[in-house]
């Protein structure tokens, strides 16, 4: 199946201008220029201006570029903002879309012009723009207390944004305890505990990410059912007790290899009968989308780890195997990133 329309020369001017293209997005979202549409649709640019700020050459230049991009749309001298974003807007949804923003442009931007590097050496070569010693993001994140507090809190809005998938396609019917393997500030499990009222979970992290995730656990009023735990995912043996393992927006970070490895750490945690759920965006078998899997293997290769990918479902189902579970099964989302769950059993 096809996931693109032939190319066009309108088509590869956007490829060509990208980067302009998402600075139209930034500056539309850091000048206001899409919330003060969505309360007062129809100003004129010189009313834009006034209430931005502005001065008549920003305000053509910002203009011109949201509407070609259809960002915005135009009727005679009155601009309104496109139908998509008006509808985040309403949702409660665009402080989440202001993150992802802010977490391409100051997390992604700097490491990703090591791409080109970063597919010759076969490694993640953008790390080097994030000050600290070790080898992947999250063990450097530490040396930057200001950029590991942006880090999370970008990743707790990429999280809002694909858990409605993770809350619809993880059927955790009959499971008494989650263990959320490099469960991060606590989000997911959060949310699924908020979801199954009947259901307990441990959050699996390094020391200094369960600390935040202690903290962002009370704050909701969760302590009594969501417990957290320091330890290395790779060298630490894990808790049992627990029949569902859960692996969120985690093994897009590792090698097939490292993934084989940690899910045979969970079927040793796990009884006869217990489940791994694995959670995160997909690429399609064909090898031919979708785009946001595409674009988003960017960052992948540059930055989180040396091997980092947006995998394949069968690549899930081989890995499956060769850790002993058996059964799988493919719960794609259906919405417009490309997150799934895919489950197995011991």
């Amino acid at each position: 199946m096809a996931h693109a329309s032939p190319l066009t020369t309108d088509g590869l001017v956007q490829i060509l201008f990208g980067s302009s293209a998402f600075q139209m997005l930034r500056a539309g979202s850091d000048l206001g220029l899409f919330t003060l549409l969505h309360r007062r649709p129809g100003l004129t640019s010189t009313d834009i201006g006034r209430d931005l700020g502005l001065q008549e050459r920003p305000v053509q230049i910002l203009l011109l570029g949201t509407t070609a991009l259809g960002l915005t749309t135009r009727q005679g001298e009155s601009y309104e903002n496109a139908n998509v974003l008006n509808g985040l807007i309403a949702e409660g949804n665009w402080e989440i879309i202001e993150d992802l923003v802010e977490y391409e442009e100051r997390i992604v931007r700097p490491a990703e012009v090591d791409f080109v590097a970063s597919l010759r050496e076969n490694t993640n070569v953008g790390l080097r723009r994030i000050k600290g010693t070790g080898e992947d993001l999250y063990h450097r994140l530490s040396a930057d207390p200001e950029l590991e507090q942006l880090f999370y809190r970008c990743m707790r809005s990429w999280s809002r944004l694909s858990n409605p998938v993770l809350l619809e396609k993880a059927d955790l019917t009959g499971v008494r305890r989650v263990l959320d393997v490099g469960g991060g500030d606590g989000v997911n499990a959060m949310a699924l505990a908020q979801a199954n009222p009947g259901v307990e979970f441990t959050v699996l992290d390094l020391p200094g990410t369960v600390e935040i995730a202690r903290r962002k656990i009370a704050e909701h009023g969760l302590s009594d059912r969501i417990a957290v735990q320091a330890a290395d995912i790779f060298a630490d043996t894990y808790p049992t007790g627990h029949d569902c393992v859960l692996f969120a927006n985690q093994l897009v970070i590792w090698s097939p290899q490292e993934n084989i490895r940690l899910l045979r750490k969970a079927y040793a945690a796990l009884p006869d009968g217990g489940r791994v759920l694995v959670f995160n965006a997909m690429s399609d078998d064909s090898g031919d989308g979708p785009l946001y899997a595409a674009l988003d293997n960017v960052y992948f290769a540059t930055l989180p780890a040396a091997s980092s990918t947006i995998y394949r479902w069968g690549q899930y189902e081989e890995w499956f195997a060769a850790a002993g579970f058996v059964k799988p099964e493919r719960l794609p989302g259906g919405q417009w990133t490309p997150h799934g769950v895919i489950s197995a059993v011991k």
